[in-house]
């Protein structure tokens, strides 16, 4: 048997096996808490077929929360990577695209059968059409500054958390859950569909925040402490208060974004236009 299997010395001049560089945690962290939204949106379709509606909203929300956190995480703590980027893209289909359009058919669009279903997949595929649209414009950094401070269409959290208006009044009373609403809740769902895909600027506030004058830092955390007191206390009225106002800011959005566009053109026109000559008297 020996000679079968004959003794031999390794190559020194063989090259070595490569491995794997060890990923810094730093880069794990925004991951896990993507993926612990990710988790919450697919709860939320369990909750929601279970009949449990009120922690199915919650868990939307929560996933909307942490989707803005993990990119500040990722940022703050230097651990964005292209992996980062395409996982949080994927989950924010889910949880802002399948999740709340699966909620909502459980919910009443069930009563219009195949007009529902068609409802629920004309919303995800726009929620995906706007989130590959998104992705493809952060490859183009050249926009004007201030153009960053606003999103292209209703951006992806913004409009899971609108599309719930329906569940939030079914809550505070409105009878919703009726044959008779259910085409008035079709209607809404496939109009937040078209303005996630639509071009209308929705201010987005990005430049908020970055410096806050002393004497409004006391003010600010009264006003938040109220605010969290409130949601915490009065959630569904809070929530239904604040879909109605960030639908009606759209069009201020897109009034202020027309204004500034004109301010940059006729600012642009007069770079161009060359200088008068002087004529002396």
């Amino acid at each position: 048997m020996s000679d079968l299997f004959p003794p031999f010395a390794p190559d020194p001049d063989e090259p070595r096996k490569r491995l794997f560089k060890p990923v810094p945690f730093r880069v794990i962290v925004p991951n896990i808490i993507t993926l612990v939204a990710l988790c919450l949106g697919l709860t939320a379709i369990r909750l929601a077929y279970e009949g449990r509606l009120e922690p199915a909203v919650f868990a939307i929300i929560v996933a909307a929360a942490l989707d803005g956190v993990d990119g500040r995480v990722a940022r703050m703590l230097k651990g964005t990577s292209r992996f980062g980027a395409e996982l949080d893209s994927l989950a924010d289909f889910v949880n802002f695209g399948v999740t709340p359009a699966l909620v909502l058919y459980s919910f009443v669009l069930h009563e219009l059968k195949s007009v529902g279903w068609i409802a629920v997949l004309v919303f995800a595929i726009a929620m995906v059409l706007r989130l590959a649209r998104f992705n493809v414009m952060l490859d183009t950094p050249n926009r004007p500054e201030w153009q960053k401070n606003f999103f292209t269409g209703m951006p992806a959290p913004a409009g899971a958390i609108t599309s719930l208006l329906p569940i939030y009044l079914h809550f505070l009373g409105v009878p919703i859950v009726d044959a008779s609403v259910a085409p008035v809740v079709l209607v809404y769902l496939l109009g937040l569909a078209f303005l996630m895909v639509s071009t209308i600027p929705v201010y987005s506030g990005k430049t908020i925040g970055k410096y806050v004058p002393r004497h409004w830092v006391l003010p600010i955390f009264v006003v938040s402490v109220a605010l969290f007191g409130l949601l915490v206390s009065f959630p569904f009225e809070m929530l239904t208060a604040i879909t109605v106002l960030f639908l009606a800011s759209i069009p201020v959005s897109a009034m202020r974004y027309r204004r500034l566009e004109r301010l940059e053109a006729a600012a642009a026109a007069a770079a161009a236009e060359p200088p008068r000559a002087e004529t002396g008297a």
